[in-house]
């Protein structure tokens, strides 16, 4: 058997995440421009797994489009019956709805939410030290996702409990690869947004919705209803996605690298540098899918036009031809020019500055009042679905509370 034959690409999802970087690591050294093809369930699509050609891929928007869905299934858009939300449309439909919400999520709007964030993340982990124990997800991870999210879509404090329950039942059927499952929560969250882009239009605010109801696309038309609402969805769930995946695996890196965690601990202004190396190892959206436009040629291989092509992200965040002979190791100190976990180009993650501050603050609290926390990793379960890894249940134990 050739090692090419070797390497091969299997979705994952729920326990089989325990480990997908063995996979990973195979496809890039033996098969890095992957052909999955099976006649017998008519899966047909490339896997790319090397930094250099992921980047390349996700900075050529032209070639490696999105507008025809983000899995490797065929016929998504269609299927899914919705006009397309802004992470399935392409340049220049793309950039000019990104415009109008990216001027919500400036560096310094993203900044002046640190004290906010921080009431909310401070009061539920003294609620796991006071307990000792409890589900860091449940707990912490999801709730903190949803508030954050809620507040850059304007949701008033009042309507809050509501949006949280929709979102637990959209995530979690997203987990599972189809968030129209949750078809009631898809609905009443639609009906109330509905309402809410109406207030918006009389009584604008500071939030995304605002700015997309007050907002015009290039052509000069309004923001229709649906790409508003497609906005608000992607919000929900790209938005807990990140956020809970990036939490989950930090928390289990330093749990597993007590060396790495002395590092914070003696000095916390080490925690920005070391949320890069948490989420280069991690990225907890591990890949996503463009469609080729033309045919292309790559490492030898012909990839035709109307192809899907899975870009591994994840894999890509590991490779030693980018990072180095230690690119699978945790180190807090590495200094990183760049990784992939937020994509890069046109599609580099809008919610990437509000996620970092999320992690920071996270880190921030429990390593100062929770030193010696530990996750318990055999215990917890991973999420199903083939493209987030993240914890659904996470055991924690806040450690010493003397």
């Amino acid at each position: 058997m050739s090692m090419q034959s070797r390497a091969h690409f299997e979705p994952r999802g729920g326990e089989s995440w325990r480990d997908p970087f063995t996979m990973y690591r195979a496809l890039r050294d033996h098969d890095p421009v992957h052909h999955v093809a099976d006649d017998h369930d008519g899966r047909d699509y490339w896997v790319l797994s090397r930094f250099a050609h992921v980047l390349d891929a996700a900075v050529d928007a032209r070639t490696f489009s999105s507008a025809s869905g983000l899995t490797f299934s065929y016929g998504e858009m269609e299927r899914l019956g919705l006009e397309a939300p802004i992470v399935m449309m392409d340049p220049p439909d793309h950039t000019a709805l990104r415009k109008l919400i990216i001027k919500r999520v400036t560096p310094q709007q993203v900044e002046a939410l640190t004290p906010m964030i921080r009431e909310f993340v401070v009061a539920r982990v003294e609620v796991l030290r006071e307990s000792g124990e409890g589900c860091v997800v449940s707990e912490l991870f999801r709730p903190l996702a949803s508030f954050v999210v809620a507040h850059f879509l304007g949701v008033p404090l009042a309507d809050r409990p509501r949006f949280g329950r929709w979102t637990d039942a959209i995530v979690s059927a997203g987990a599972g690869g189809n968030v129209l499952s949750a078809g009631e929560a898809v609905r009443e969250m639609f009906s109330y947004f509905a309402g809410l882009i109406a207030r918006r239009r009389a009584e604008p605010a500071e939030d995304m919705i605002s700015a997309l109801v007050h907002g015009r696309l290039r052509t000069g038309e309004d923001v229709s209803l649906a790409k508003t609402l497609g906005v608000a969805f992607t919000m929900v769930t790209g938005g807990n996605d990140t956020i809970m995946g990036l939490l989950g695996g930090a928390f289990e890196l330093l749990t597993r690298h007590r060396e790495q965690r002395m590092l914070l601990l003696r000095d916390p202004g080490r925690i920005p540098n070391a949320i890069e190396e948490f989420l280069r190892l991690t990225a907890p959206v591990q890949g996503l899918a463009r469609t080729t436009t033309r045919d292309i040629m790559l490492e030898g291989k012909a990839i035709p036009r109307g192809r899907k092509v899975m870009l591994l992200y994840a894999s890509a965040n590991r490779d030693e031809r980018e990072f180095g002979a230690d690119a699978e190791v945790c180190d807090v100190t590495r200094k990183i020019r760049r990784h992939l976990s937020f994509s890069y180009g046109p599609h580099h993650c809008i919610g990437a500055a509000p996620a970092r501050l999320q992690a920071r603050v996270v880190l921030e609290e429990v390593l100062a009042r929770c030193p010696d926390f530990a996750v318990d990793i055999e215990a917890a379960r991973y999420a199903p679905g083939p493209f987030v890894r993240r914890f659904e249940y996470l055991p924690f134990r806040s450690g010493d509370r003397g």
